[in-house]
């Protein structure tokens, strides 16, 4: 499973990773505001909102590979309409389109292998396939400069459609899934509540808020600072190289050390990110800073899902890793409206700093997690064999 599972995760990846570049420098182009260019990001994190619940919910009712599919179909066919190159507003919209269909290939493919996991191996598993996700973002990155100077906008939006087509061939490789268990009639926030998890969601959507925020005018503020199309795309895709190799080392230190102490270390960077930021005046600093969000957001990630993952029944991993990423979708959505209305009002530094307090709460909000309620957490719905990680990371 693991490695056909990588294979798409890297090609939808790349798409996704270099669209990022092409709809900022493309809207910018057009003269749209900053506003309207970070609206294009609070859009897109309205559909990671909106599709992380839905598609794992429905995947733990049907299963996941066809629904692999259709998500990978869905989004080269919200490429696709990029291609006549149309209005800013079309382009704006269809980034909730995008990233609805992109998140659901992301959190069900998770589900998929921590439901395949035992305590100890499960979060070297999501690592994995995390990592390749991680390449393919890193890949795109760095493409989406060249191919936008050698093809041009149109050319650039075909190959970023096709590559999902291709995916979707390879999931076709994996084997069929055994029929769900029935579906608890438990609501996700009584999971929620009683596996001990609700300081770490809502710390999740404090510092999304803070990084998307952060990042949502990463290129524009590049281009100010008279950076070029292929440098911007070879220092944003530091962060994605970084977590090539810092996701899978961060997997096998949770599965040793624990999970809290990994996520823990992922929301301390996260605050340290901004302040980065905010004194970057060139390219090696902002390569610092993409560096920085490589390493944040890879130990926060792996320690955070299989943290989950250790802690929900099995029946429902879909619907809570996806109401994980609803919750960092949610974050992503209020983020950059804000950078986008202060940055007039307060420049660029100042926003990056106003987002460093923001994480910082959520930082302060997440240390104060507990374990879950007796009897009533993952435990109780699926016993498991005490790892060191399980008992490290569960507490």
């Amino acid at each position: 499973m693991n490695l056909p599972l990588a294979t798409t995760a890297v090609l939808v990846a790349v798409s996704s990773g270099a669209l990022g570049l092409l709809i900022q420098l493309f809207l910018k182009e057009r003269g749209a505001s900053t506003f309207l260019i970070s609206a294009a990001s609070s859009l897109g994190s309205v559909g990671v909102l909106v599709g992380s619940y839905v598609w794992g919910r429905l995947s733990d009712r049907a299963g996941r590979r066809g629904f692999l599919i259709a998500t990978a179909v869905g989004l080269a066919a919200g490429i696709a309409v990029l291609i006549p190159l149309p209005g800013n507003g079309v382009v704006v919209l269809t980034s909730f389109v995008r990233a609805f269909m992109d998140i659901g290939f992301a959190s069900m493919s998770l589900a998929m292998i921590s439901a395949a996991s035992d305590s100890a191996t499960r979060a070297r598993g999501m690592s994995y396939n995390s990592s390749a996700r991680s390449l393919g973002f890193a890949l795109g990155a760095i493409g989406a400069g060249v191919v936008l100077e050698k093809l041009g906008y149109r050319n650039a939006f075909l190959v970023m459609a096709l590559l999902p087509m291709i995916a979707a061939l390879f999931v076709l490789r994996l084997p069929r899934e055994p029929r769900p268990a029935a579906l608890s009639r438990q609501l996700a926030w009584h999971t929620l509540r009683d596996a001990g998890l609700t300081r770490l969601y809502f710390g999740t959507i404090l510092r999304q808020f803070s990084a998307n925020g952060a990042f949502a005018l990463a290129y524009v503020y590049m281009d100010d600072l008279g950076i070029s199309p292929i440098l911007m795309g070879i220092v944003s895709s530091l962060n994605t190289l970084t977590q090539v190799a810092a996701l899978v080392a961060f997997g096998w230190i949770a599965d040793r050390i624990g999970r809290k102490k990994v996520f823990l270390f992922g929301f301390g960077m996260s605050t340290l990110l901004p302040c980065v930021l905010a004194v970057s005046r060139n390219v090696p600093m902002m390569a610092l800073s993409y560096v920085v969000l490589g390493i944040a957001f890879s130990s926060l990630y792996i320690g955070s899902t299989a943290h989950i993952g250790d802690r929900v029944p099995l029946e429902r991993q879909g619907t809570m890793l996806g109401l994980f990423e609803m919750a960092r979708g949610l974050g992503g959505l209020l983020g950059p409206l804000l950078a986008g209305a202060i940055v007039p009002l307060v420049g660029y530094p100042g926003m990056f700093l106003t987002m460093a307090a923001v994480a910082g709460v959520g930082l302060l909000l997440v240390l104060g997690e507990r374990a879950p309620l007796a009897g009533r957490g993952a435990g109780a719905a699926k016993p498991q064999a005490r790892s060191p990680a399980a008992s490290g990371g569960s507490t």
